[in-house]
């Protein structure tokens, strides 16, 4: 934790690094109300609903003006499918001007866009269908891509096709998997037709780890889920095969080499246990930090876990497009961010080859299923929808202008530890 304020040299990334921020557009703009995640809300599925989100839907001029004032010079952000095409086959033109708007914005003020074109939302209609559980529903998805992509194309310096498939621990999931990786590979060829900018998925990239390193099951059971949640889809990437527990092989049409670049979001590790049903296992108690007032999955500083992973991911250049911090004290941020950037130039030097970071996220937002978890950059008054910039949004702009930071930089956003007995 404290290694940080022992750094030896500056830490200076190479010229042309991009920095920016992240968001989605379900959890920032509000009133997404034709979306499947809208109608699970309005079921009480989950703690409380999204409702106005951010009201970025409203509030976008303010958000673009907001990112230049703080330095940042790219953002990815997500269009939202089920605002584009609300009903089967009727497309709102409104929506997509406005997402238009947003673009020309963006490239005025010379901001690059890494856009999304699936971020976990996505019409109700089509969840009705099945969603992406029917393979014979991707044709639906690229009909959406063939009509969006073309429009859009112009402002987008580089793409995602979808965020974050990838998670899933149980082997249930695999079919939805290889139906996405078809998704990601088909819409990857209708980007490749009207755009030259470089083509990813946002990979959700966890350290696991055995929660008894000497246990042969613990082991066993961490390198599955290791296969199951990343092995298999850098296989894949890298092959075209898709390779899963208890199923056939399947060769992806287009789908080897369809990433140019390794889009990864990385927060944190977990452990993981043969003993238990869902393979979790607690953390240790001398690493577990409790940032808000209730539980949550990001409870402990792991930035070693992204050298880790990087080591085995040197065949492509990389992008961090998500890595943040929830929590209520702002200072832990400050923190969060200098030691994961520490652990990027560590990586870096070890022989991957890195091209941007991306924090998550610009603003606090609707958290899937709370506004609790706060990771954003700026606080926003989810009633006035005030946004505030906080101290580490400060920070983050001081490192985007250095192109780095160093233990001065640190220490002015902390100066609780200028006095402590620390030697370099």
């Amino acid at each position: 934790m404290l290694g940080i304020f022992s750094m030896p040299e500056p830490v200076i990334f190479k010229p042309g690094f991009l920095w920016g921020s992240a968001t989605a557009g379900h959890q920032i703009e509000g009133n997404n109300c034709n979306s499947q995640k809208y109608r699970e809300e309005l079921e009480q599925k989950f703690e409380e609903p999204s409702g106005m989100a951010c009201n970025s839907w409203e509030l976008y001029e303010q958000d673009v003006e907001m990112l230049v004032s703080l330095g940042h010079r790219a953002f990815r952000m997500s269009i939202e499918w089920s605002r584009i095409e609300p009903e089967p086959g009727r497309r709102d033109e409104a929506a997509l001007v406005r997402y238009l708007r947003v673009l020309e914005l963006l490239k005025e003020k010379k901001i690059r866009v890494f856009l999304t074109l699936h971020h976990f939302t996505h019409p109700l209609w089509f969840e009705k269908l099945g969603g992406f559980a029917k393979r014979e529903n991707i044709d639906r998805f690229i009909r959406h891509l063939d009509f969006l992509v073309p429009r859009v194309a112009p402002y987008v310096d580089s793409w995602n096709v979808i965020n974050e498939f990838n998670g899933s621990r149980s082997l249930a999931g695999n079919e939805m998997k290889v139906n996405f990786l078809v998704a990601h590979a088909r819409g990857a060829a209708v980007i490749r037709q009207y755009s030259d900018a470089p083509v990813s998925t946002a990979h959700a990239l966890v350290e696991w780890q055995p929660q008894f390193p000497e246990d042969d099951f613990d082991v066993t059971q961490a390198r599955l889920v290791d296969w199951i949640t990343n092995r298999f889809f850098f296989h894949a990437i890298r092959t075209g095969e898709v390779v899963l527990p208890f199923r056939d092989v399947e060769t992806v049409p287009g789908l080897k080499d369809s990433c140019d670049y390794w889009a990864l979001n990385y927060y944190t590790r977990h452990f993981i246990s043969a003993r238990s049903g869902n393979c979790a296992a607690g953390r240790h108690d001398c690493n577990h930090i409790r940032m808000l007032p209730r539980p949550f999955y990001l409870e402990e500083f792991y930035p070693e876990g992204v050298i880790l992973q990087l080591d085995r991911l040197r065949d492509r250049p990389v992008v961090i497009t998500e890595n943040g911090l929830s929590c209520d004290d702002d200072r832990l941020r400050i923190l969060y961010i200098a030691r994961h950037l520490q652990a990027l130039a560590e990586a870096e030097r070890r022989g991957t080859r890195i091209d941007g970071y991306f924090y998550w996220s610009l603003m606090d937002n609707y958290e899937w299923n709370s506004f609790v978890p706060r990771f954003g950059l700026v606080s926003v008054d989810f009633k006035t929808f005030r946004r505030t910039p906080k101290p580490s949004a400060s920070f983050y702009r001081e490192v985007i202008e250095r192109n780095g930071f160093d233990r001065e930089l640190v220490l002015k956003y902390l100066p609780e530890f200028q006095d402590w007995l620390i030697y370099r």
